[in-house]
Parts: structure tokens; sequence; C-alpha cells
């Protein structure tokens, strides 16, 4: 058991970006060498036995914990960027905001059916960013054997979005209550 308290690195920013929320800044966590690591290890001992070849992240902050997650693992890591971004062809899924819709790409070849992916997000809120980034991993033909956050906000009950469309492990290393 790590002895590096995460919480610690995790700044709140009160009435960011309105009024009434409390912004949860992971940034020093990210900067810190320590926090870093022991973020990237802890997610990724986790999953050490899944058999893990692709880690997926959703833009943007997604890229910074899922990136490292997949070296550590020996796998390949795969961007789930939003529209426009990617050159070729691509996967596009839709997902639910509170007020509206949004969408996420993935390109084509990115995974195979022969791939095991993992979702690496930095937090987890509702759970339609991290659902629909599996969804792109499905339409590529992989399975997902896992979901895993730094932050989870469990007051919006992000794991019963998740486990209505997968019943697949979710680890999160710091949770909000």
């Amino acid at each position: 058991m790590s002895t590096v308290d995460l919480e610690k690195y995790i700044i709140d920013i009160p009435d960011y970006p309105e009024p009434g929320v409390i912004f949860k800044d992971i940034t020093p966590l990210m900067a810190s060498p320590e926090g870093l690591h022991e973020a990237v290890d802890q997610i990724a001992d986790h999953f050490k036995d899944a058999g893990v070849t692709k880690v997926m992240g959703a833009e943007a902050r997604g890229f910074l914990i899922g990136a490292p997650v997949a070296y550590r693992l020996g796998a390949g890591f795969v961007p789930a960027r939003k529209p426009g971004k990617l050159p070729r062809e691509v996967y596009t899924q839709d997902y639910a905001l509170e007020y509206g819709t949004d969408e996420l790409q993935m390109h084509k070849d990115a995974v195979t059916a022969d791939d095991r992916v993992l979702i690496v997000d930095d937090l987890v809120a509702t759970g339609g960013t991290a659902v629909a980034t599996a969804k792109l991993a499905l339409q590529g033909g992989a399975t997902v054997v896992g979901f895993s956050f730094v932050l989870e906000l469990e007051f919006l009950n992000p794991r019963k979005v998740i486990g209505e469309e997968f019943d697949q492990d979710v680890f999160t290393l710091i949770k909000v209550h």
C-alpha cells in the first residue's frame, strides 16, 4: 500500500467554471514527480494482469494520465479526440452532456479485435465520456477490460452509468463524496 497521499495534490477552486461549482484541479498532481509516479503506478499495478494491449484516454486530460499508464503496462496509447482533430478515417461516438451532446472520435485502425483496452481519464463525473470512449473501442472490435480514473465524483453516480453499459472493473484513486 502506498504512503503517498494523492489527495494533497488536488486543489479545490470554488465557483469555477461557474458559481456553485467546486473545480478539482489535478495539475499539481501532474506537476509533482512523486504524485504523478504514484498515480500511474497504482493504476498500472491494478491492471497489470488484465492483458491490456491498448490504453484509451479522452481529450485532453485523459492523455496526461493514459499515456504514462500505457507506457508502464507495455501497451499502446489511443487518443479519443474531439471532432475534426484526426486526419484519417474515424469512428464517432456521441454522448450526452448536461446541456446537449458532444462526440469523440478515434482512428478506425487504432484498435483491432485482438486488443484488450483499458479506459483511463483524469476524472469521472457522470460517466458519459468514459462510456463513449469505451464504445469507440467496441466499434473497432476491441474488448474493454476496465476503467480507471484519478478522481471520481461519487455524488454524480458515474458507476451507475458505466455499469448500465459495461460490467468491467472500475478503479479510482480518489473518490469525492
